[in-house]
């Protein structure tokens, strides 16, 4: 398999009981952001913003979260349940030395940074969310929205056992490359990197254990959580799983939230619109 080089300096740091890989660009004396990818990428699916925002004088910090390319892949479902994915967050601002932090999620990484933002607001100094709504929106929508529910099938198809890992492997992952695709075009060299963190042991196994162990939770989950750091939302309104119409009941959970729709983005904002997502990202930051 072909061996991938770039300029950001890689590093395993130690966090919660696992091993995180992360990427970190930027001037190591800058205020720290964090990005968060999701479900199925790694932490390549941040490229549109890693540079940009090393230019603007930020320490970027962007893992591999658990079970994901070269991150430790633990075995057990109860070990992606959303509490220890959000500690290992904690874990890595407690590492760097910072009392909080800049935080940018998208997709599961989106969910991870709403827990985070919630449980921890005071390690968290601006949180800035990328197409998944509050938890507390989701799981109402989830059971009691029919066009969410059948929007999320994926989620229920994901709670069988092996054949989901099957099916994304079987075809060399095309029916993944074709899923985040959006409407942009990967390149030949997006689709190597993608399809090689895929095909690590357990990987595809571990992605599909965040769906598991948080269906398993769900009931866990009580109250809203409201949130009090400032908060931006960006939503691509082309979403096919994740409707629009989630998006401002969760800003209003939100005691300072501002919410930006894209009107022609799908749930691959970041790519789709890169320098836009960009722009009100750093617009939000310097705030």
């Amino acid at each position: 398999m072909e061996v991938f080089e770039d300029s950001y300096s890689h590093q395993f740091i130690e966090t919660n009981g696992i091993n995180l890989h992360v990427v970190l660009a930027g001037p190591e004396e800058g205020e720290m952001v964090i990005f968060l990818h999701g479900f199925p990428e790694f932490w390549y699916g941040w490229r549109g913003q890693i540079d940009f925002f090393a230019e603007q004088g930020y320490r970027v910090v962007v893992p591999d979260q658990r079970g994901y390319n070269l991150s430790d892949k633990p075995r057990r479902i109860r070990d992606y349940d959303i509490g220890e994915l959000g500690r290992d967050i904690v874990g890595l601002i407690d590492h760097f030395g910072k009392d909080n932090v800049l935080l940018v999620g998208h997709d599961w990484g989106a969910a991870v940074a709403w827990w985070t933002a919630i449980q921890h607001s005071d390690r968290i100094k601006k949180l800035a969310i990328l197409n998944v709504p509050h938890p507390a929106v989701m799981r109402e929508n989830l059971f009691n929205n029919w066009s969410q529910v059948k929007r999320s099938w994926y989620i229920f198809f994901f709670q069988l056992p092996w054949m989901p890992e099957w099916f994304m492997i079987h075809d060399d992952f095309e029916t993944a490359i074709k899923s985040i695709s959006g409407k942009y075009e990967l390149t030949s060299t997006d689709i190597e990197r993608y399809k090689e963190a895929w095909g690590r042991p357990r990987a595809v196994k571990s992605m599909i254990n965040w769906y598991r162990a948080a269906f398993r939770s769900l009931k866990k989950a009580k109250g809203k959580g409201n949130v009090t750091v400032p908060t931006l939302m960006l939503w691509g309104k082309l979403d096919t799983a994740l409707g629009s119409e989630m998006a401002q009941p969760s800003i209003d959970l939100c005691e300072d939230g501002k919410l930006i729709f894209f009107e022609d983005a799908t749930h691959w904002v970041q790519h789709e619109k890169a320098e836009d997502v960009n722009k009100h990202l750093l617009e939000f930051f310097l705030e």
